[in-house]
């Protein structure tokens, strides 16, 4: 299915078949244009950016690259080819054909997902867009705007089903989704880790990998859907998601591997006199993030869940490779549950805990990437080992906020929580450094001290490639 960017809104939905949506999209395209220029990537609206652009949504070819300026991408929409005689896959409504408009018993519901999953994505173009002022090279600043530019792109996507799909009320939600902002007090971002600050590239690369990995799974999820433009919407999308964990998994990789030189150098595993990132330090920004990801899914306990899945709004991860019944009146799944200050496995209805099953998945998904950041140390020679902290820890959602847990699990009191927690979180002193070492570098080919260089460049170009022009 080839794009049309003839298009004054590129996309492959027929959209110029459909006057009334094409104009009520067009009447919404100056104040997204409005939006990222005041809170897009600062400073570099007139760098030539080598961009992917999606040109199709088949599996083979469908992206371009090419040197763009920001301002000039062709932002648009664009779904998934449909799929032939499909059928709901879960839930009361198995079996029937997948809907092409919304029912009304779900309208609200559907519109709620939609705007919750809208609302991330221009929540971390706000958080980063501060961060090319200190890229540690022209490589990673391109990744940088590529991240930004699809971000925005997803926002299209969520705009465009509540323009296309929600009448008046959907204009509405796509207007609100452009004047809410990131950590604003009066109008800040509807679910919390949008809210957190990304002041330096530890703190971004662990936000690609950790909750950018949410995304993937909360996609997944919708892509399931019965609403089958969702489907299809979060089915692309998540084609171009791939691409943001990548950044984050190798982005952590290279920051241990070069800690590791520093280590091997100096003889010592304190690197931060020499311009370097500790792996203590590592550790606790990895138990942060996660923390905070992990929040994204809910509840451990949810009705809201269970009535998404029967309803047939949302399903599990890859729901067709899962042997069951895919209807859950009677399943059961087993989970940990915290009960008088201990936690145990405990069989549960697995409708109450659809949100825990996609967590586990979310756990296993992680802890392959950790692997691959200690299989670099233990290479190095080193035997330090980076760990995902519980799930117990650090919560603010779910069975585990009135609580403190250490990374290991362990039940512990508000003043061991309060002596300790700078064991297991950053430390001001400690963000201050990894902020100090945030130097701008845009030379092509070199690299900031406290990162190593990657093992290959973007779309087989050279690592010295120059990936933005300045000017």
């Amino acid at each position: 299915m080839a794009i049309d960017y003839n298009e004054r809104i590129p996309n492959n939905v027929d959209l110029a078949d459909n006057r009334r949506l094409q104009r009520a999209l067009e009447a919404w395209q100056p104040g997204y244009l409005d939006w990222w220029g005041e809170m897009g990537p600062s400073d570099f609206s007139q760098a030539d950016v080598y961009l992917r652009t999606a040109i199709s949504v088949e599996t083979d070819g469908w992206a371009h690259f090419g040197h763009v300026k920001m301002p000039e991408y062709r932002w648009g929409i664009f779904l998934a080819a449909p799929e032939a005689d499909r059928h709901i896959a879960f839930g009361a409504h198995k079996g029937e054909a997948v809907w092409q408009e919304v029912p009304g018993e779900h309208r609200a519901t559907l519109r709620r997902l939609i705007v919750t999953q809208g609302d991330t994505e221009p929540a971390s173009v706000e958080q980063q867009r501060l961060l090319g002022l200190t890229c540690p090279s022209l490589y990673d600043l391109r990744n940088l705007f590529q991240v930004n530019i699809e971000e925005g792109r997803h926002l299209w996507a969520m705009a465009y089903l509540l323009h296309a799909h929600f009448g008046r009320d959907g204009r509405e939600e796509a207007e609100a989704l452009l004047e809410r902002r990131s950590g604003d007090v009066d109008k800040p971002r509807i679910l919390g880790a949008f809210n957190e600050a990304t002041p330096d590239w530890l703190s971004f690369f662990m936000f690609t990998f950790f909750t950018d990995r949410d995304g993937k799974y909360q996609l997944a999820s919708l892509a399931e859907s019965a609403f089958d433009p969702l489907a299809r919407t979060c089915r692309f999308m998540l084609t171009e998601e791939a691409h943001h964990m990548f950044v984050g998994d190798t982005g952590i990789q290279r920051v241990v591997g070069r800690t590791c030189e520093l280590m091997k150098a100096h003889d010592t595993e304190d690197v931060a006199p020499h311009g370097g990132i500790n792996l203590d330090t590592v550790q606790r920004y990895l138990n942060f993030h996660f923390a905070v990801s992990i929040d994204l899914f809910g509840g451990e306990f949810s009705t809201n869940a269970a009535n998404y899945f029967s309803a047939g709004l949302k399903g599990r991860y890859r729901e067709e490779k899962i042997e069951d019944d895919h209807v859950l009146a009677t399943a059961h799944y087993s989970v940990p549950k915290l009960e008088g200050g201990v936690i145990s496995e405990s069989e549960e209805a697995a409708l109450t805990v659809i949100n825990e099953r996609l967590r586990d998945d979310y756990i296993e998904d992680c802890e392959k990437g950790i692997e691959r950041w200690n299989r670099v140390i233990r290479e190095s020679g080193f035997d330090h080992v980076l760990r995902l902290p519980h799930r117990a820890f650090q919560r603010a959602i779910g069975q585990y906020r009135e609580a403190h847990f250490t990374p290991e699990g362990k039940a512990i009191g508000d003043a061991e929580w309060s002596a300790r927690k700078d064991e297991w979180l950053p430390s001001e002193a400690e963000r201050a450094h990894v902020i100090s070492l945030m130097q701008r570098v845009v030379e092509p080919g070199k690299f900031a001290g406290w990162i190593a260089p990657p093992r290959r460049g973007i779309n087989g170009q050279p690592i010295d490639f120059d990936y933005v022009h300045l000017g």
